[in-house]
């Protein structure tokens, strides 16, 4: 049997390969939209992709189901599990899994598992290499059962607003954790994402477990009752980005297909102009420290870095052109790694791209560079105090109600574009996160919506509190 881990650092996102080396058979589990890598890996290995499948209805990235099964042939196997409004849409040619059913791919044998919790209609796969076992060897465990952590059972009720269902989630969880107590410890543990994924409050960033060691330290496995479970998985989840509601409807009505990358065209300087005054969306990819010190105004910074799914998720309409600005020097790499992380979460309208050195024709013709002024922590400390400014928490709501400067208003990064109505123009506003990455972000968005007087104030709360200051949380 051969396996191969694939896994998107910037969706902290994990897809497997399983191939039979007997008959040269294969399954893809939870691809994504880059086909490519599978096919070529299969190739590399003398396999041929015949079987494509997926634990349930992701809701961070589009599912790669029906691109991969259309490129290759392959015969897609799909959830029938769960409630009838999250049934496949796209299933009419699919083989639909039941809990109890199995299937084989050359003489690997798949045993299906319903594990509802973080989906109603999730599914675990049990691997088992008959030809030279009785037994299987590992479980393919989704977003159900992650490294140190389950899956989160409240996406559907605060993502998808199907109100009134985590909590049965949270219950349905309970029981998909004992059922995987009953399983043998020696099975080893592919889960489908890692640290820095949403889909999970905290997973862990070993790239794999053994379920043995699951029970003796994964939170989920302690002794609890079902109450105690409840509360503990429902307490502190991160927001989940907004884009995920998008996600969970598109994958369960089933993606547009691709047919193969496609890279933006490269657009003449003097457009930059007469795209922001037509209102266009222009992203600035750059790093927050070179944004904030020279760009053009009415764009937004969203770096091209690890978190680059996640902001331009929460941030880009999925029903609007947009264009990027891309480092000058690499801008072939910078496109193609852009385009590709965008068509990871369905945001498929990127019109064209700008380099960097637009910004030096945007000067030559008499035009100003904008930059985002910062402020210390003295002078910040000084403003609140005399009621000179506003001072706006872009972090998350579970970080601020651990500890936050007193007074500050949260308004989560993600909704900013939601709540200006709540900012006031009438005097300074300072923004401020953790690193001031998310900060710069929020600046930027503040410039474009027209507000002239905003800081950016890069200092942590840490370093409020080390300076003395009081703290509320």
């Amino acid at each position: 049997m051969n396996l191969e881990r694939f896994f998107d650092r910037k969706l902290a996102q994990a897809s497997y390969l399983v191939g039979c080396g007997t008959t040269g058979e294969a399954l893809v589990v939870d691809p994504n939209r880059d086909v490519e890598q599978y096919v070529k890996a299969a190739e590399s290995e003398g396999l041929k992709i015949t079987h494509v499948t997926e634990t349930h209805i992701h809701a961070d990235y589009v599912s790669g189901t029906r691109e991969l099964a259309g490129k290759t042939g392959a015969k897609v196997y799909l959830s029938d599990e769960g409630d009838v409004n999250w049934k496949y849409g796209f299933a009419d040619d699919a083989v639909l899994l039941k809990d109890g059913d199995s299937f084989n791919v050359g003489n690997v044998r798949i045993d299906v598992l319903h594990t509802p919790g973080h989906t109603p209609e999730h599914l675990t796969f049990l691997v088992t290499d008959t030809a030279g076992a009785d037994r299987p060897m590992g479980i393919f465990s989704g977003d159900c059962l992650f490294v140190g952590d389950v899956g989160r059972p409240d996406l559907l009720e605060k993502a998808a607003k199907l109100e009134g269902t985590m909590e049965e989630a949270a219950r349905q969880l309970f029981h998909s954790v004992q059922r995987y107590r009953e399983l043998p410890d020696f099975l080893q543990v592919w889960p489908g994402h890692g640290a820095g994924s949403a889909c999970g409050r905290s997973p862990g960033a070993v790239p794999q477990s053994t379920l043995g060691y699951e029970k003796l330290f994964n939170w989920a496995f302690r002794d609890q009752t079902e109450e105690d479970f409840v509360r503990s998985v429902l307490a502190d989840q991160p927001e989940p980005p907004k884009y995920f509601a998008q996600m969970k409807k598109m994958n369960r009505d089933g993606p547009a297909l691709l047919g193969g990358s496609r890279l933006p065209r490269r657009q003449a300087d003097m457009r930059l102009k007469e795209l922001l005054d037509a209102g266009a969306l222009i992203i600035d990819t750059r790093g927050s420290s070179d944004y904030s010190s020279a760009h053009i105004p009415g764009t937004i910074n969203i770096p091209l870095n690890r978190s680059f799914n996640t902001w331009a998720g929460w941030l880009v309409p999925y029903d609007r052109d947009f264009y990027l600005i891309v480092e000058e020097g690499d801008s072939a790499h910078s496109v193609k790694e852009a385009s590709r992380a965008l068509a990871m979460i369905g945001l498929d309208r990127l019109a064209g791209y700008f380099g960097s050195k637009a910004a030096e024709g945007w000067v030559r013709d008499g035009l100003r560079l904008g930059e985002v002024g910062e402020i210390t922590l003295a002078d910040l400390a000084e403003g609140l105090n005399a009621g000179q400014l506003a001072l706006i928490d872009v972090r998350d709501p579970s970080e601020w109600r651990g500890e936050h400067i007193p007074g500050v208003t949260n308004i989560p990064l993600g909704y900013l574009p939601d709540r200006l109505g709540e900012i006031a123009a009438d005097q300074p506003v300072v923004l401020h996160c953790e690193t001031g990455a998310r900060s710069t972000i929020g600046v930027s968005l503040l410039q474009a919506r027209g507000f002239r007087n905003v800081l950016n104030f890069t200092g942590s709360v840490k370093d409020w509190k080390a300076a003395g200051y009081a703290m509320d949380g």
